[in-house]
């Protein structure tokens, strides 16, 4: 019989070897990980924190002039909805009175036992006067009819004007939705860009506010307003001359998203202002913004015209000469000077 072995034991391979280390040493990094220790987020120079701030800021600014525009449509349906109600509430009341006079002609009626007033008169002891008086009745009975007729279309009027409100409100109630999406979005966007920043440390966050304030040829208000003091910032049109001083006097505004003045801006909102405050009406968004006056060239550009930016129409400035336009930047800075070249230039629009 053959003896019986205890199988031998076969060694680790080199492969099996490294094998075993690698899972070792993931198993490691995964404790380490959980730790808290480990899987650190990259650390960005100061340079990639601005260009990553200014990508958000234009991001935000694409979800302003959206929220622009969904505010501007909100108020709009509020408008209508208001008036509805107000011509709902007058014709209700007119309604009112006639059911009132209604209930008095049939009242009357009932208690003269609702005999038809024409053989009242008919059984009248003054036969004398019967057909004056028939004629009288039969016009009696054309004005109560009459009345019956304008309760009726008053009833319809009125289920009219609330399905009308109704509209109204539904498409207001939609808007107030679109607003709440385009506020979550741009609070996303500004928070993210205030978490990088904070990355920073504060020599570093001093070293980008320096280096977007050189990049925006910023000025001081009383610098800036030299020139148009002077007459060198003058448009062809006195209103674009307003809307231009009205820039001017609104150097160092602070930026605050949906903003159209007196204290704060978005980009939109202080060219909105600004040619508000010389008698003319443009409408509220960018993208509308471009198409309020009449398209010019970049070599055509006039202090008072109106200069687009980026591929999506998200930023306006005023343009003031010199190459040079007066703009809501973005939350970082407040309303100033700057060339026109900083951005990518989308158009121009000539508003008077």
């Amino acid at each position: 019989m053959a003896a019986h072995r205890k199988p031998r034991q076969r060694s680790l391979s080199g492969n099996t070897v490294r094998a075993a280390a690698t899972l070792a040493l993931a198993g490691a990094a995964t404790a380490t990980a959980f730790d808290g220790t480990g899987n650190a987020e990259p650390q960005l120079t100061p340079a990639q924190v601005k260009a990553k701030v200014d990508q958000l800021y234009q991001e935000a600014e694409a979800a302003t002039q959206k929220y622009d525009g969904a505010k501007d449509r909100a108020d709009t349906a509020e408008r209508r909805l208001r008036s509805l109600q107000d011509e709902t509430a007058r014709a209700q009341e007119k309604l009112n009175s006639a059911r009132d006079a209604l209930g008095s002609t049939a009242a009357a009626q009932y208690r003269d036992g609702g005999i038809d007033p024409s053989w009242q008169l008919a059984l009248s002891s003054d036969p004398d006067q019967y057909l004056d008086d028939a004629a009288f009745a039969e016009r009696i009975g054309d004005r109560q009819a009459g009345a019956v007729a304008r309760v009726r279309g008053q009833l319809r009027e009125i289920e009219q004007l609330r399905g009308a409100a109704h509209v109204e409100l539904t498409s207001l109630r939609s808007r107030q939705a679109e607003l709440k999406r385009q506020k979550s979005a741009i609070n996303a966007k500004l928070g993210e860009a205030r978490r990088l920043l904070d990355r920073l440390s504060p020599g570093q966050r001093a070293a980008v506010a320096a280096d977007e304030g050189t990049g925006r040829a910023s000025r001081s208000a009383s610098d800036a307003r030299a020139p148009l003091t002077a007459g060198s910032v003058t448009a062809t049109d006195s209103r674009a001359t307003a809307a231009v001083a009205y820039a001017y006097s609104k150097l160092g505004s602070p930026y605050v998203w949906g903003a159209t003045g007196p204290d704060a801006f978005d980009c939109s909102g202080l060219a909105q202002a600004a040619y508000r405050s010389a008698g003319i009406s443009i409408p509220r968004t960018t993208y509308a913004q471009i198409n309020a006056g009449r398209r010019v060239s970049r070599s055509e550009l006039q202090p008072g015209d109106l200069v687009f930016f980026y591929s999506g129409i998200s930023h306006v400035g005023i343009y003031i000469g010199n190459g040079e336009m007066i703009h809501a930047p973005n939350p970082s800075a407040p309303v100033r000077i700057a060339p026109v070249d900083e951005m990518p230039f989308a158009g121009a629009t000539r508003v008077v």
